[in-house]
């Protein structure tokens, strides 16, 4: 009797061992997030070479997305709450000349390759790579495969150029820190704090997701667990593994998502890419400076607080330098806020005047 390659369970157990592989070999070579752009670049291409259908349910992306949001909202402290509100109106001009300049680097790649501005604008919008592709799904008629492959490039230029420019001698003339070796989280001290964490979290994905939040099951826990914490509840980080099985769920599903048979204009849409992402971090690079002029922080702290890279990331690189975390996580996290809130709907009133034009030439 042979295998089903039909079946369910066959199929998201071969899709499950595909993941595994491609994020053990991105972390073998030490590349930063692996086991999320490992299983992901492992599922796309398994699934285009591949004879069996992958299959990935969306519960499974959920839950990573949960862990993701009770791991964000363990960094809303009080004391990054004070940093928020103090420089809450620079945290604000920042976020908004920064998601500006995205908007013009959009508009000029998306006359430049015939792909649609709202489309271009999603993947150019420098919010964290699950955070941004999560949205473009939920909103009708976003190219989910452009605006993923565009963050991705994103990402990768982000990962190998701004720790390049922090730990050269421009940014930090010398005085580069030794790394902080963190000691990783134990299971221990979870307990018996994280069922209630973890019960708090799901009633607020499901009712984010009733309310429609965007991002529910990601936002929803971010803000279970920011109460939580600040009402007096201990709680406590996570594990290495489960952080790493959080970007397992994730990027296997966006991994699925991908569709570059389908894109148009590869090499065009590949090179205004990297053109947007370069330009988006020199944006941050000058913005940077205000900061310091204003704060006087220190040029290190600055551009890592308005770089246009996930928490985690700048987080990693904050410790490497000696940055001041408190304030790089403020204005990320003010950064992730900001999207995840003010961007959708943005996104929908442009579909919807975009789809209002179109009937009105036809």
């Amino acid at each position: 009797m042979g295998i089903n390659f039909e079946h369910t369970a066959i199929r998201w157990i071969i899709t499950l061992i595909y993941a595994l592989i491609g994020g053990y070999l991105f972390s073998l070579v030490h590349l930063p997030i692996p086991w999320l752009l490992g299983s992901l670049a492992a599922v796309m291409i398994g699934s285009k070479v591949g004879k069996v259908q992958l299959y990935w349910p969306v519960e499974l992306r959920n839950t990573g997305l949960v862990i993701v949001g009770y791991t964000i909202g363990l960094s809303f402290t009080k004391e990054a709450i004070i940093e928020i509100f103090y420089q809450l109106p620079f945290m604000l001009l920042i976020t908004l000349l920064l998601l500006g300049m995205g908007a013009v680097f959009a508009l000029i790649v998306s006359k430049a390759t015939g792909v649609d501005y709202p489309t271009i604008l999603t993947g150019s919008i420098p919010g964290g790579l699950s955070q941004m592709v999560t949205l473009a799904e939920e909103i009708k008629g976003i190219d989910l495969t452009v605006v993923t492959f565009i963050q991705v490039t994103r990402l990768l230029l982000i990962v190998f150029c701004i720790p390049l420019l922090v730990l050269s001698p421009l940014l930090n003339q010398g005085q580069v820190g030794e790394a902080v070796k963190q000691t990783a989280a134990s299971w221990g001290p979870l307990f018996p704090n994280i069922f209630i964490f973890t019960i708090v979290c799901i009633i607020f994905a499901f009712l984010g997701k009733k309310v429609k939040l965007p991002t529910p099951f990601m936002l929803g826990p971010i803000i279970a667990t920011t109460i939580l914490c600040l009402s007096g509840l201990h709680g406590s980080s996570l594990p290495p593994i489960l952080l790493d099985i959080s970007q397992i769920l994730v990027g296997t599903y966006i991994g699925l998502m991908m569709k570059p048979e389908k894109l148009q204009n590869k090499v065009k849409i590949t090179f205004l890419a990297i053109l947007t992402g370069l330009g988006l971090i020199a944006t941050s690079f000058l913005l940077c400076f205000i900061l310091v002029k204003l704060f006087g922080a220190s040029v290190v702290t600055s551009f890592l607080s308005v770089a246009p890279g996930g928490m985690d990331q700048m987080g990693l690189l904050a410790h490497e330098v000696d940055a001041d975390i408190s304030v790089v996580s403020s204005y990320q996290m003010f950064r992730i806020f900001f999207i995840l809130v003010a961007v959708p709907p943005f996104l929908k009133w442009l579909f919807k005047r975009k789809f209002i034009k179109t009937k009105a030439n036809e």
